[in-house]
Formats: structure tokens, sequence, C-alpha cells
């Protein structure tokens, strides 16, 4: 499994998603409080933020453990957007760890990551026949693939993710399908199969557990989908 995080509101660092919490995403990538498959998170971490300067979201990826990276800190510090997005990465059994491999995957302005584990045959009939090109061969890739596809078909975000996160389900039933997907403006996300908490500041916090032990945290239903955007935050079940 992974671990994901994400911020929507007034420009802040990476650094509160990664370090400046006390269980944000470093820690987490070492000891998770509530990870349910795998106990660290070595594989690989990632980062995406949005530059209004830039037509497309920045991206730093590395297949390395997120501890193991000198350059980490001083770059979560300095990057700042009012939307965010992190990952930590435990590999599938199977899957390769490379940079390629590694969320968040990005297609025009949007980032995807994914926690947990899906067969890619259960994948394959969402990508066939439309234009989609995983950035690897690890089963995250396809799916994000699959969710890109209908995204650029003009598919609303909360549509997209429902319609794939179903059908695969229907193709591997033992599939776990946390997802995480953000255009910029809105973030959604998706609990199948592990757990996923919500925030409400000045802002949205998203992530795969709660980051400190503030109250406030919230657990979304499994098998529900969380929608944000700076009108407020929806969650309905996937049926």
């Amino acid at each position: 499994m992974c671990r994901h995080a994400a911020w929507l509101g007034p420009a802040r660092s990476l650094a509160s998603l990664v370090s400046d919490p006390e269980h944000g995403l470093l820690r987490q990538s070492y000891a998770p409080r509530l990870q349910r498959y795998g106990t660290v998170n070595a594989d690989g971490f990632g980062f995406g933020w949005y530059d209004a300067a830039l037509p497309e979201p920045v991206r730093y990826r590395r297949a390395v453990p997120m501890w193991a990276d000198a350059n980490m800190p001083g770059l979560a510090a300095a990057a700042r957007s009012s939307c965010l997005l992190a990952a930590v990465r435990s590999a599938t059994t199977g899957m390769p760890v490379e940079e390629t491999a590694t969320a968040p995957f990005a297609d025009g302005r949007w980032l995807l990551s994914h926690n947990g584990r899906v067969r890619r045959e259960a994948v394959r009939p969402l990508v066939t026949g439309v234009e989609a090109d995983p950035e690897s061969a690890c089963d995250s890739a396809w799916l994000a693939a699959a969710v890109f596809a209908r995204l650029r078909g003009g598919v609303p975000i909360a549509d997209a993710l429902s319609l794939v996160v179903r059908e695969a389900a229907e193709g591997d039933r033992h599939a776990r399908l946390n997802l995480l997907v953000t255009g910029g403006a809105e973030v959604a996300a998706v609990a199948w199969g592990d757990t996923l908490f919500t925030h409400l500041e000045e802002g949205v916090l998203v992530s795969s557990e709660p980051l400190d032990d503030r109250p406030g945290w919230r657990a979304v239903p499994d098998r529900s989908l969380l929608l944000a955007s700076p009108d407020g935050v929806a969650v309905t079940p996937i049926d």
C-alpha cells in the first residue's frame, strides 16, 4: 500500500503535508499508524503542486525512501501552492520500483495518486479503445491512465473516478482503490479498501490517515467519494 495527502485552500508549503505535522508523510513513510497492508513506504515518494505562472503542475518524484533524499526538506519548505499533493509508496509485489511508477501521475493539469493494488487485467478493458498511455507498467499507472482518458474526454471528475473504480472492482473483487485526484481547482478522493480522512480549516486537508492529533479529523466511509472545492466538501457513496 501507500500513503497520500492533499491540500486545497490558501497557499501553504509542501512541508505542511510532509514534515511539519507530527504524523506527516515523512513519518508515515517509516511509521504509519493506520496502514492495513505493509509496514513501511520506502519504495519512493512524489510531490505535485500548482504555480499560476505555469500551464501544468510541477512534479518531483524519486524512487528512494523520502528520508533518504537530502534535497527533500528544502524543496518541501520552498514549494508553496493553494493546491498540493504528496505521496509515499509501498510497491505492490512484482511491480517495478522506479520514478515512473511513483505518484503523482500526471496528464496535462491533472495529478493522481493511488493507494492500493489492482490486477492490471481488471484495468486493461478500461484503457482499451481510448487514448491512454500509462507512464509505467505498474498497476497504479494503468489505473491513472484510465481516469485521465475520461477526464480528457470531458467526464466530470467525480463521474470519472466512480466509473473507473466500479469497473476495476468488478474485474478484481480484492482490489484496493483509494484514489486521490486534482486539477488544481478541486480535489477528489475515493475510499475503497483502506482509510481516508479529511480535516476542514481555512481549506481542506485530505489524507490516508490524520497528519496530527488535532480534533476535527473525520473518517470517510469505505466505498465513498469525497469532492472538495472552494464551495465546500461533499461525500457520497459509490454504488
